[in-house]
């Protein structure tokens, strides 16, 4: 009979859990190797979201918006604080009204302005003004003196970053219909990751270390042909007390994952391509 301790052992030594494990000390060496190269980056939150770039020709070149803008309030709502949520809240009210004028306070060069935006409509029928938008934060680096800081800072960075992927993961559980259609593919990672380098090269050191966190995570669902998929398995040989499933039931259940997985990242590796700003302006 396998015990719950032989049951451990059994995940350990089948070699299943690797790559969570290896994905989990990447990231940590990632941000080590950013604490001991650039420092450990100290966040300091400002009211508003910015505006780091404009596209040309969009709506909001047209209506007035400059890049450096920083806006503080939409539609006569003020935007006191920064936080993690404000940037997709001035953008769910931009997609909520195509062709319908948005008022922007925003600040610039110590006045603050109102604009009028009018969003273009998408193919979506979603409103979009053709801007980068950001959190309004200054950063400023902190270096350690020794070795031991800088263990004590990617440690802390890593907790950090990994509290925020659990706290992602578990909004995403308990509001699925509304995240669901917020996942993202491969394509849409390297976009992401494009924009991250163009925009702050050490950036990519924290993108890099959540996208391994993320594909921890990811591992550990119970999908047959992920790693969270043999755990599963093992689990479940372990509360039959230790007696393997039919060959072809196994066979058959990771043959179903590997599929699934196919057509989901087929799926989004479409939808994303579709959602390229080039590729839009090509529809």
């Amino acid at each position: 009979m396998i015990t719950h301790n032989s049951t451990w052992l059994l995940i350990l030594s089948s070699g299943h859990s690797s790559g969570v494990i290896a994905n989990i000390v990447f990231a940590y060496v990632i941000i080590f190797v950013q604490v001991l190269s650039v420092g450990l980056p100290v966040q300091e939150a400002f009211p508003g979201v910015l505006v780091p770039e404009v596209r040309a020709f969009s709506p909001a070149s047209r209506d007035g918006l400059f890049p450096g803008d920083v806006i503080l309030g939409v539609n006569g709502i003020d935007l006191p604080k920064t936080g993690p949520n404000l940037v997709s809240e001035v953008v769910d009210v931009i997609k909520k009204n195509p062709r319908r004028n948005v008022l922007l306070k925003v600040a610039r060069g110590g006045q603050d302005l109102e604009i009028g935006v009018t969003p273009d409509k998408n193919s979506d029928g979603m409103g979009r003004i053709g801007v980068q938008l950001s959190p309004n934060v200054k950063f400023t680096k902190v270096r350690p003196n020794n070795l031991i800081e800088a263990l004590n800072y990617s440690g802390r960075e890593f907790w950090g970053l990994s509290s925020n992927v659990l706290d992602s993961l578990k909004q995403t559980f308990l509001n699925f219909s509304q995240s669901a259609s917020k996942v993202s593919g491969p394509v849409a990672i390297i976009a992401v990751g494009a924009e991250v380098a163009k925009s702050n090269i050490d950036g990519l050191y924290q993108f890099a270390a959540l996208l391994n966190l993320n594909l921890a995570v990811i591992n550990l669902l119970p999908l047959p042909a992920l790693d969270g998929g043999s755990l599963a398995l093992i689990l479940v040989e372990a509360a039959r007390g230790g007696r393997k499933l039919p060959l072809e039931l196994e066979q058959g259940i990771m043959s179903s994952g590997i599929m699934l997985v196919i057509i989901l990242g087929l799926f989004l590796v479409i939808r994303d391509t579709l959602n390229l700003d080039f590729i839009k302006d090509l529809l």
